[in-house]
């Protein structure tokens, strides 16, 4: 019997459904359900530019590889697109069926443009004439002739258009430019929309004069995404990253949504001017296509009953109140929940860096960064301040190499040492290092985190930090920069788990240490919180420990290709996938080790990319108080019976809930109203705490 694996792919469209559980729950504020819709769709779109990107170039290319589940990329292809087409009949159901209702019960309306009065025909054609038609610039398309280049993941309007006195038809595609916005409002009703493509729809014909549109139908293109930086044949990766985002620009579609009333000409003038194929055709009940847009309808003004209740990041009980952040690292290790307990200490500490007269250097890894970036601008101003400022700077994040290369521009103007990354290699740790002379030595404070240095994101994303001065994680940390600055080894670490040539290494070991103990009859314990686990070794050791009798807890946000509940090789597995208003992505390690855990967090989750083909950093927790406070973390991520799912055989999942006489326990509650309490309690004992004046 082969050993069984989940395939990859589906099982991600997995775990968008069960983001879509979300936006379909009765007890999730309205505007939530409609920000959790729009989540689905934005995930779907990065889904098919990098995954069904990538697939369809191995099918083109005719390979037959199989995948760990033993599927041909053209398999692949075949289940990938029938589950799509169920998950897009379940948005749209959700959608028309369930929440624009509701929306029009609490005074929030979509216009449909065949029942529009006199009065709103007249202030739209206004609103049509006056700030969205000089923006507009149609593309004349003739059969068999070179097609236009359409943009990608944005409406466009096609269009057949009659001369009326010669009866000649032609087609005419309009891009809807996302600077306009998706919905139109009312003038005099701000609640009140007609969608951008409706109202262009109804006066195309002014856009060709002496022709009249006599047909229009909506289509959005996504356009493969998977074009990758061959940086062992550049000498510039700059350029070469500049090449890779105009290539994406050019790249094939590999996907086509139309609204099932377009009719069969339009279609079929789509399919042609896009070269796809009829199974790249994906048909949207009523549209309208592209439902990421309804995002910012999640954040309208004026309806915050509507939306959850504001949870504030907590500040840090161990941090004083206007203390210098490097006097509370020298105290103690300070570990923080985020985004329960601020951001703002990592922010501080670079911040203060940049000021600091006795501060030498900063070094830093950034990979995804803030539109206006905090970190970037102090690391800016310590440049400019004389500090010996060390940048990695991580071209090749997907998506984000735009800003990346913007960013670096900067930076390397400011006077600081840039470095675009590592050859053949993805840089992903999240490390900075400061180094500041104390009474004429020098000191060495150290950020280690499972997330960006990203402080909007830091908001949304469920990470921790470590804040240290440990001169072992300082040693490990200069290694770390001499090593991808110097391009050197990373060898020799004290402390810290460098991949790709130490992590997986090391969580085989701790596997196959609690498999042992369990067969001499102690008690074996493994418990992680992974975004994701795919990579084939780390999944067969989990299986052999399980067979050996240990009870291993997986707390995995989305890709899971482990299959729980096998008989053979999963009986003692359980998954457990947590879905609620913020993104799970900590990343948290812990081994029983005989009564005396180990425990680590990491930057990197449990796959092939991250252990083998990422510089990651894995963290062993030393301090026993931080230990415990880790410990009880994952504890109750297993706890959770209000938005958690438990991963089945099949690769779906079902939700967990109470069992008669259980209380309730919602995971993300209970960590906020945590670090609420513990803020007030210390902000309480600080009030009681008297501090006489000391004579100067």
């Amino acid at each position: 019997m082969a050993v069984p694996y989940l395939n990859r792919e589906l099982s991600w469209l997995e775990f968008n459904q069960r983001v879509l559980h979300q936006a379909q729950r009765n007890d999730v504020p309205l505007l939530e359900r409609v920000k959790f819709l729009a989540i689905t769709a934005s995930n779907l779109d990065e889904f098919f530019q990098v995954r069904i990107g990538g697939l369809s170039i191995l099918q083109r290319a005719g390979r037959k590889t199989l995948d760990s589940a033993g599927h041909t990329p053209a398999a692949q292809l075949d289940l990938l697109r029938k589950r799509t087409h169920q998950f897009i009949e379940d948005q749209y159901h959700l959608l028309h069926g369930v929440l624009i209702p509701l929306l029009a019960k609490n005074d929030i309306h979509f216009l449909d443009p065949t029942k529009l009065n006199d009065a709103q025909k007249t202030t739209l054609q206004a609103v049509y004439e006056h700030s969205i038609m000089p923006v507009l610039t149609p593309l004349s398309y003739v059969p068999d002739e070179p097609a236009p280049m359409l943009p990608a993941l944005t409406p466009i309007l096609a269009c057949r258009i009659q001369d009326p006195e010669s009866g000649t038809k032609r087609y005419a595609f309009i891009p809807l430019p996302e600077s306009l916005g998706r919905r139109i409002a009312l003038p005099n009703n701000p609640n009140t929309f007609i969608l951008l493509e409706d109202l262009v729809a109804l006066h195309a014909s002014s856009l060709f004069q002496g022709e009249k549109v006599t047909a229009t139908g909506v289509f959005r293109l996504t356009r493969n995404g998977d074009i990758a930086v061959d940086d062992d044949n550049t000498n510039d990766l700059a350029d070469e990253m500049e090449d890779v985002l105009t290539a994406r620009r050019f790249s094939d579609t590999v996907r086509v949504e139309v609204p099932i009333t377009c009719t069969r000409e339009l279609v079929a003038i789509i399919r042609e001017v896009t070269n796809i194929s009829r199974a790249e055709i994906y048909s949207i009940p009523r549209g309208p296509v592209g439902l990421a847009s309804l995002m910012d309808l999640a954040f309208l003004p004026g309806f915050d009953h509507l939306r959850d209740e504001e949870w504030t990041p907590q500040h840090s009980p161990d941090i004083a109140p206007g203390s210098s952040i490097f006097e509370s690292i020298s105290q103690k290790d300070l570990l923080l929940f985020h985004p329960y307990q601020s951001f703002d200490p990592v922010l501080r500490l670079v911040e203060e860096a940049a000021v600091d007269p006795n501060v030498l250097a900063i070094k830093q890894v950034l990979y995804r960064t803030a539109r206006k970036s905090r970190i970037i601008d102090a690391l800016i101003l310590a440049a400019q301040n004389g500090k010996q400022v060390t940048v990695l700077v991580e071209l090749k994040a997907r998506f984000d190499e735009a800003r990346n290369l913007l960013r670096a521009d900067e930076l390397l103007n400011a006077g600081a040492n840039i470095v675009y990354g590592v050859k053949g290699l993805k840089t992903h740790a999240k490390i900075c290092l400061v180094v500041r002379r104390e009474d004429g030595n020098l000191r060495r404070y150290v950020h280690l985190g499972t997330g960006n240095y990203n402080e909007t994101t830091a908001r949304l994303y469920t990470d921790v930090s470590l804040l240290t001065c440990r001169p072992d994680y300082g040693h490990d940390a200069s290694l770390f920069f001499n090593a991808v600055t110097g391009r050197s080894k990373l060898l020799r670490f004290r402390r810290l788990i460098p991949a790709p040539t130490q992590m997986k290494a090391r969580l085989l070991q701790l596997i196959a240490s609690e498999a042992d103990r369990a067969k001499l009859g102690e008690p074996a314990h493994i418990m992680a919180k992974v975004n994701s686990l795919q990579d084939t070794e780390i999944i067969q050791a989990l299986y052999k420990a399980s067979q050996a009798g240990v009870q291993i807890q997986l707390n995995i946000r989305g890709v899971c290709c482990l299959k729980p509940n096998d008989k053979k090789y999963s009986k003692n597995i359980k998954v457990v996938s947590i879905i609620d208003r913020y993104l799970e992505h900590a990343r948290i390690f812990s081994f029983h080790q005989g009564g005396e855990p180990e425990i680590f967090i990491s930057s990197a989750d449990w796959m092939s990319r991250n252990l083998d083909r990422r510089i990651e950093l894995m963290i062993p927790i030393e301090d026993a108080s931080i230990k415990r406070r880790l410990a009880g973390l994952l504890k109750n991520c297993f706890a959770d019976n209000c938005n958690a799912h438990e991963l089945l055989a099949d690769g779906k999942s079902k939700i967990i809930v109470a069992a008669k006489g259980q209380k309730s326990f919602r995971a993300q509650l209970h960590f906020y109203r945590e670090a609420k309490r513990s803020a007030k309690k210390r902000e309480h004992e600080r009030s009681l705490t008297f501090e006489p004046h000391t004579p100067n």
